[in-house]
């Protein structure tokens, strides 16, 4: 008589089941995730509203003038889903590769190395997402008590942006540890991440800048980024909105590929 071996139906694709094996593995210590939130909260009560009260008003370069506050929300907001990417894909993707060698175990079932850079973009995507979900709330709340952070409806549209900006350094992210080291090697990135953080238009307009120094500066990821959300929450759309998206996009996908590849090199040579 033969046996009928039935298989359970598979609910989740390959790359999910990694983004599961990662809550399952936080789910005792979630307040390691909900601590990156707090971060652009507190520059945006002292640098928005703090500082802000000093500075007045600051003007958009198309001719509107918004508060300070509003001026500095949406670049924290690109700067969180930043945050909560980088965090994943860097120092705890290189553990899981480096050391815990959860990779090598993975690769022998049925999941590709394309399963597992899609599998971990996923996740860095959903903790940048709960970030910018979070300090959305608090802009939400903050609008309700009148100082009106957000000051047009395209501003429900700065979360899926923020998924977008999220995307793009999940993928940047991956890739550039693949090429990591040892730990001090992540001093690098910090190196990076930071100017970055601190020079693109998230505190104050690019036009203080040289000519020269605003175009390399509108060519970095986080420029970008703060560009698509802002004008999103002022209601100043431009056309180079697309260039932005496109930018993120692309920047996520060429990352993705480079991951895939390079795992390729580290797992199965």
């Amino acid at each position: 008589m033969l046996a009928v071996r039935i298989s359970p139906p598979r609910i989740l694709s390959r790359p999910a089941l990694i983004v599961q094996r990662n809550m399952l593995v936080y789910r005792h210590s979630s307040m390691v995730i909900i601590s990156g939130f707090f971060e652009p909260l507190f520059y945006l009560f002292s640098m928005g509203f703090g500082v802000g009260s000093l500075i007045g008003n600051v003007s958009l370069g198309n001719g509107t003038s918004v508060s300070y506050a509003v001026f500095v929300a949406p670049a924290l907001l690109a700067s969180a889903a930043m945050n909560g990417a980088i965090y994943e894909t860097s120092n705890n993707f290189f553990y899981k590769l480096k050391y815990a060698k959860l990779y090598d175990a993975i690769i022998s079932t049925p999941m590709s190395l394309t399963d597992v850079a899609r599998g971990e973009v996923m996740w860095a995507l959903l903790r940048g997402s709960l970030y910018a979900i979070g300090f959305l709330a608090v802009i939400a709340i903050l609008g309700l008590a009148g100082t009106g952070l957000m000051s047009s409806p395209l501003g429900l549209l700065a979360f899926p942006a923020s998924m977008i900006v999220g995307y793009g350094f999940a993928g940047a992210g991956l890739a550039a540890t693949t090429f990591v080291r040892k730990w001090r090697d992540f001093d690098y990135l910090q190196l990076a991440i930071m100017p970055m953080f601190l020079f693109s238009g998230t505190f104050y307009p690019i036009d203080a800048y040289p000519p020269a120094l605003q175009v390399f500066v509108q060519c970095t990821p986080l420029y970008r980024g703060v560009h698509l959300i802002r004008a999103l929450t002022t209601g100043t759309p431009d056309p180079v909105l697309l260039i932005d998206v496109v930018y993120l996009l692309a920047m996520g996908t060429i990352g993705l590929a480079i991951t895939s590849r390079r795992l390729g090199k580290l797992l199965l040579s």
